[in-house]
């Protein structure tokens, strides 16, 4: 499982010593943390950096105040939670602050523990709105999207089996991990397999685990992936790439929730959730013979199918500021951001890798791109052939239909006027020889 990203942290407290203990402890947790003795220099920093958590003093001798600057900060930066905190909190200041979109009010002398539990409901938040937080995010403001959230919300909580279906890189295992984040077993392992990146040979050893001398290189006792993902979720990964003989054995676990090692005799249960991926067709798999027809109707109690990044292109723009603001946070870059022309130009595009294909395009360009505003003349080729082929083939289409319009035209107005050519160029107001050359490049005739 790929190690989630922890937030970024501001503290904005005008008492250096609160500052300073609350930076060491989160430090010591693992966060990124900054500091700013007075809410303009909070504010200034929040422009310059991505922060996904503020802790704000309310009350700050001198410049704004914290609920204007509460204020400021939810203008400048929505999504970024506020934790508003002070030595002489009143009922009134805190419906002020949560009325200007603060996640919550800590009085002083500060509790650690409390701070501690704080960030945590702040990272939970954040990934109520992206599920599966800031390393594993499902991003998107379009229905197919906003579907699929509520799906995530609605089946995460139940043991249900969930079929992920879609093309590559459209984020199939982002959905999974979604979904084992927000449910029950979360504080039990996730564990991935991709079917077809091991040797069918060795797919049962990795998934039920092997004894030793099981088969040639089983030098000891290997514990596989289902018996390590007990109490959990295990994510079986392009599952149409399962031999028959595999499958079977897999549908025993999931009736029975118990399996042999390869070359042992001991029976194991385990309590695992399964979800499956897959970016093939099942049903045309078992129509070719080579997935069985049980076996899909037991893995697809919940299916959610993902569309490709073309059909819901709308979601462009977020995941472009996404990624931006993650690579820019990563490679420690000031944030940056595309024009309008290259957002179009990356709008016409087909994208076949999908959100996979753009992610990579964003961190080169992150990374190689020497201003903040990303231009055209900055994407790379294909993306630009794209769009002058699709400028041409647009201007193409564009004449044939204008062409076509004042072909049927010029004929209606002849046809009105019994074919009269003077009378008709009088009312087209053109010359006659121009409407003669019109009739014979249209090819339009008394006949016609």
């Amino acid at each position: 499982m790929t190690p989630q990203l922890k937030p970024n942290i501001l503290i904005i407290d005008d008492e250096a010593g609160i500052r300073e203990s609350l930076q060491g402890v989160l430090e010591d947790e693992g966060y990124s943390v900054a500091t700013a003795p007075s809410g303009e220099e909070g504010i200034r920093t929040l422009a310059s950096q991505w922060i996904d958590l503020v802790f704000l003093d309310i009350l700050m001798p001198g410049g704004i105040d914290g609920l204007e600057t509460l204020q400021r900060i939810k203008q400048l930066s929505p999504d970024t939670e506020v934790v508003m905190i002070t030595g002489h909190g009143t009922f009134e200041l805190a419906l002020d602050a949560g009325r200007l979109g603060a996640q919550d009010f800590l009085g002083k002398p500060l509790s650690l523990d409390t701070v501690l539990d704080k960030v945590e409901d702040a990272i939970q938040k954040i990934a109520m709105r992206y599920p599966g937080g800031s390393g594993h995010s499902i991003i998107g403001d379009s229905p197919p999207m906003q579907e699929i959230l509520a799906k995530i919300r609605q089946v995460a909580p139940t043991n249900g089996r969930v079929l992920i279906t879609g093309e590559s890189g459209t984020g199939k295992e982002l959905v999974a991990h979604a979904i084992h984040q927000f449910s029950s077993r979360r504080k039990a392992p996730f564990v991935k397999m991709n079917c077809a990146a091991i040797p069918q040979d060795l797919v049962e050893a990795e998934l039920f685990g092997h004894e030793r001398g099981a088969f040639t290189g089983a030098s000891g006792r290997r514990i596989g992936t289902f018996e390590q993902a007990d109490g959990g979720t295990i994510l079986l990964d392009e599952i149409s790439d399962m031999s028959p003989s595999t499958q079977a054995k897999v549908l025993r676990v999931l009736e029975e929730q118990e399996f042999e090692r390869v070359g042992g005799g001991q029976t194991i249960r385990v309590d695992v959730r399964v979800i499956s991926a897959t970016n093939k067709n099942l049903q045309e798999e078992i129509q070719a013979g080579n997935f069985r027809a049980d076996l899909y109707y037991r893995l697809n109690v919940v299916p959610v199918h993902i569309p490709p990044l073309r059909e819901r292109i709308a979601d462009l723009p977020i995941l472009m500021d996404y990624f931006l603001d993650r690579f820019c946070r990563e490679n420690r870059k000031p944030k940056m951001q595309a024009s309008e022309n290259a957002l179009k130009a990356l709008s016409r595009y087909d994208w076949p890798g999908n959100v996979r294909e753009l992610r990579n395009l964003i961190e080169r360009l992150v990374i190689l791109s020497p201003q903040q505003v990303i231009e055209v003349e900055d994407l790379p080729a294909e993306l630009d052939h794209s769009q002058e082929s699709l400028h041409v083939t647009t201007e193409a289409q564009l004449r044939e239909a204008r062409n076509e319009f004042e072909r049927h035209f010029i004929q209606k107005c002849l046809q009105a006027n019994n074919w009269n050519i003077t009378e008709t160029a009088r009312q087209l107001g053109i010359e006659r020889t121009n409407l003669h050359r019109k009739m014979r490049q249209y090819n339009i005739s008394r006949e016609t």
